[in-house]
């Protein structure tokens, strides 16, 4: 986990207006409104990287409101078009979403075509394909 924070840490790009890490307060807020736990992976990522950019994709984010990213909105609609409740996305991408299933592993879901793709962790995930978009 440390190599991959340490890798996006490196991979971050200086923006005009750089997201805000959110504290463990934001998390729980999120949590709350989307009536759904966190898996504990999940939690850490948002705690430590959900601040990068790096890359081509999006991650959601917890600590600004009114952020396209915003994980409340970006669940709400994810879930509006079929992503499964027991799913939480962590990004969208191509039509469809990352997610995070209740067991902690990430899969890629399209409308079209449900679940495509699988990694173990969301830190596999970050590693594999967030950091090299």
């Amino acid at each position: 986990m440390q190599d991959v924070i340490d890798a996006l840490r490196d991979a971050n790009i200086d923006v005009v207006t750089p997201l805000e890490l959110p504290d463990f307060d934001d998390v729980v807020s999120a949590e709350e409104d989307i009536c759904v736990p966190l898996y504990p992976d999940f939690k850490e990522f948002l705690l430590t990287v959900s601040d990068v950019v790096c890359g081509s994709m999006e991650p959601v984010t917890v600590a600004d409101a009114s952020a396209h990213t915003h994980l409340p909105e970006v669940a709400a609609y994810a879930w509006s078009i079929g992503l499964s409740r027991e799913q939480t996305p962590i990004c969208a991408h191509d039509g469809g979403f990352y997610a995070v299933t209740i067991e902690g592993a990430v899969v890629f879901w399209t409308p079209e075509s449900g679940e495509i793709e699988e990694w173990t962790t969301v830190w596999e995930w970050a590693r594999e394909v967030w950091l090299v978009s």
